[in-house]
């Protein structure tokens, strides 16, 4: 049954930018399974078990890699750089010298701009049964960024049905950097509808306002009596709806959150359906949460059916979007003899019963 819910491997084998493209299987005692391609480091496919034990691959995404060549959404499972999320007019200044990287998103830079790693084919240089390292050099001056930067992400699958990934980087220059992973979930299994029934609670007191642009204000504003409080658990659309000048310019949730600090998880997630539940930990500072407002039946997944919008949700851990530019937020300056590390995990479990979900 396994192998009619992967991919092929030999249908992500192809050339890009005279590079070799491949599908790695990494598959832990329990049955989990990941598939991952090095065009962009992402992940493919994370085959889980449900309630009923039955494997349910919960990333969306394509049964080729020229479905990823082609999509219309660019991200689905990718490593995310030089820079997560948005810079704010496709400018900063690092001592004194300002550095414009190519707009993609209006006037603004999303996830590295154009051509960022999610375009990349990525080295291979270390492959187990459970884990798999990929490298990439970003050349000074790639995009617009200052600094020769080696990147390494290192996907491990436990035997606890972990996926961590951690990430490690160094420059030549002065630079900045945030990475993250951009893997869409629904919990029910991909094409499975949508995910406004799943459960979501999220460790944060305070999110980041945007504008328009989806650039945040500069303000820091409490989740209290707001819809975007996740501190109790609810389904992803009690409030997704409600007339609000954070929400409805935006169809949906595409916010940081600013983490609580502490031990337990910074976000969880259940779908009520098939009883699975992720929960994510994070040394980031911040954690993205987008409900696929943007999806629009355009991409077909991988057991051809269309991704419709609120088909998934992302929790994407990073420093805070335009960091370069907002000097109160953390920094996300990396100097040479630095070494940017940061780690996320991705841990799966099944709820048999919903009165206790989400408790922590």
């Amino acid at each position: 049954m396994l192998h009619n819910l992967l991919p092929n491997a030999v249908d992500f084998d192809t050339r890009i930018a005279g590079k070799n493209t491949h599908l790695l299987i990494l598959k832990n005692d329990r049955g989990v399974t990941v598939a991952l391609s090095d065009f962009g480091a992402r992940i493919v496919s994370l085959l889980v078990p449900d309630r009923e034990g039955l494997l349910t691959d919960v990333v969306l995404g394509f049964p080729t890699i020229r479905g990823y060549i082609d999509a219309a959404e660019q991200y689905h499972g990718a490593t995310i750089g030089r820079f997560a999320n948005r810079i704010a007019d496709g400018k900063f200044t690092l001592d004194g010298q300002t550095h414009t990287i190519g707009p993609n998103h209006g006037r603004n830079v999303l996830h590295g701009g154009e051509n960022g790693f999610h375009r990349q084919v990525w080295d291979r240089r270390v492959n187990y049964l459970q884990q798999a390292d990929f490298y990439y050099v970003s050349a000074s001056g790639e995009a617009g960024f200052p600094g020769k930067l080696a990147v390494r992400v290192k996907y491990r699958l436990t035997d606890n049905n972990e996926l961590i990934i951690s990430y490690r980087a160094e420059t030549t220059e002065p630079t900045v950097i945030n990475l993250t992973n951009h893997a869409f979930f629904n919990l029910n299994g991909e094409g499975n509808g949508d995910v406004l029934g799943h459960m979501a609670r999220i460790n944060a007191d305070h999110y980041l306002p945007v504008d328009q642009a989806q650039v945040p204000t500069g303000a820091v504003a409490s989740v209290a009596n707001t819809p975007f409080d996740f501190r109790k658990a609810k389904t992803i659309g009690r409030d997704i709806g409600q007339p609000h000048d954070q929400l409805t310019p935006h169809g949906g949730y595409d916010h940081t959150y600013v983490l609580n600090t502490g031990p337990g998880p910074s976000a969880a997630i259940v779908s009520p359906d098939s009883g699975i539940c992720l929960e994510v930990f994070t040394n980031e500072p911040g954690l993205q949460f987008y409900t696929g407002n943007a999806l629009d039946g355009a991409d077909v997944g991988k057991q051809g059916k269309p991704y419709g919008q609120y088909g998934a949700f992302c929790l994407e851990t990073q420093h805070f979007p335009d960091s370069p530019n907002q000097p109160k937020f953390p920094s996300t300056q990396l100097l040479p003899g630095e070494t940017f590390q940061s780690e996320t995990t991705y841990r799966f479990s099944v709820v048999k019963a919903m009165d206790r979900t989400l408790d922590w």
